[in-house]
């Protein structure tokens, strides 16, 4: 078919992302695929990468950030929409397999998909920048019928993988700070915490590309996810309340503050932070207690999907851009929580409910004394300092590079 060609330009320097084996296995399976993440993650790239490498070769993919792809799901006759398909070079006599990109933008789709899939076994793979989004409105009418494979800007053993830098995965949670690997590494890391993982930012090759694909990431997300996903009146009020947010990345989220200093309800303010959830823009972070009387059990931490995306909005300290990388590392590995006592001391990171993890930029001694009086508190046995620089002498932690 003449898209075939078309995406093999495209995708002549794919690099392959850790969820692509599962995502290509689950593809040729009879059920629903779902692909979803934030805007610029490479969600179009990996489902156009994986229309080559199926063997039913009797696909087509179609973008509905076009407005005639668009136009043909809001039909009623869905026998049509399978005509269509045929008139664009798939064959009837061979089961079909259509890729939809950016499937919000066509919220009927949803019905004719069941339909076709039903009546005429047609697989489906589609992508969407909306968790809440998909996830609802497939529960409604495939339930059961699909799987949901989240795509999230690269983690740094991607990153290092789309600069074609050779690495070793090690066990980061045991052993002393690994010197060869820091110095040989380093600076690609701190490449990383300073404008983060987009796979298009990664890849630029100067300062200056990098800080304007950010801010036009930044861009599309207002212009392109708050109007097509949200019914909002004010996008001015919602950026405004991204930047407050990337300044307080790794702070406790205050509704009520919140609300008094960006002049909103405070209905309106979780709203809004509900919809960043929801788009990947931010996570927040449930603390960890085993007893109610002791922690503070209702404040979450807030962490922006990418640090570079946070760098742009807001004038990040050094240790918030740290503890922010560092975040999403983890988050990629397991379950994060954080643990806090009354007092105000805190553990930053509970991976699992089992794995206690202060994140230090040049850590000492002094900070696992207090890590391991804090894990004991929580009732935690393993713990682990991360560091992102080079310790003069102390060397019993991880360096942050290794969390791949």
């Amino acid at each position: 078919m003449k898209w075939r060609g078309f995406l093999e330009i495209i995708v002549n320097m794919f690099y392959p992302r850790k969820i692509y084996k599962q995502f290509l296995a689950h593809a040729q399976t009879p059920l629903v695929t779902v692909l979803t993440g934030m805007r610029r993650t490479g969600k179009t790239t990996l489902i156009q990468q994986l229309l080559l490498d199926l063997p039913n070769q009797n696909s087509l993919y179609m973008d509905l950030q076009r407005p005639d792809n668009r136009e043909l799901f809001e039909q009623k006759n869905y026998e049509a929409i399978r005509e269509s398909f045929i008139a664009q070079g798939l064959s009837a006599n061979k089961p079909m397999i259509v890729a939809l990109d950016e499937m919000q933008l066509a919220p009927d789709s949803a019905s004719a998909i069941k339909y076709l899939l039903d009546h005429h076994k047609i697989k489906f793979i589609v992508t969407g920048s909306s968790s809440y989004y998909l996830k609802n409105l497939f529960s409604e009418s495939l339930s059961g019928r699909k799987k949901l494979f989240e795509l999230h800007p690269l983690d740094f053993g991607e990153f290092l993988t789309f600069k074609e830098i050779s690495f070793s995965p090690t066990d980061w949670k045991k052993g002393t700070f690994n010197t060869s690997e820091y110095n040989r590494l380093s600076s690609y890391y701190e490449e990383y915490i300073r404008f983060g993982g987009f796979p298009q930012v990664a890849l630029a090759q100067s300062e200056s590309q990098k800080r304007d694909l950010l801010l036009d990431i930044m861009s599309s997300y207002v212009n392109i996810d708050i109007r097509s996903l949200a019914d909002f009146s004010d996008e001015r009020n919602l950026y405004a309340l991204a930047k407050l947010l990337a300044g307080r990345v790794g702070g406790r989220v205050e509704y009520s503050n919140l609300s008094r200093l960006i002049g909103l309800s405070r209905p309106t303010v979780t709203n809004y932070l509900r919809f960043f959830e929801k788009t990947y823009l931010v996570t927040t972070v449930p603390v960890y207690t085993k007893s109610v009387d002791r922690e503070i059990v209702k404040s979450r931490k807030l962490y922006f999907c990418d640090t570079g995306l946070a760098n742009t909005l807001a004038e990040l300290s050094s240790g918030a851009q740290f503890e922010n990388t560092l975040f999403n590392q983890l988050a990629r590995v397991g379950q994060v929580q954080y643990y806090a006592l009354k007092t105000g001391h805190e553990i930053d990171f509970i991976l699992d409910s089992d794995l206690a993890i202060e994140a230090n930029e040049t850590p000492i001694e002094n900070n696992l004394v207090h890590l391991t009086h804090m894990a004991s508190s929580a009732g935690i046995a393993n713990l682990r300092l991360i560091g992102r620089h080079q310790s003069p002498k102390f060397t019993n932690y991880a360096w942050a590079g290794s969390v791949l």
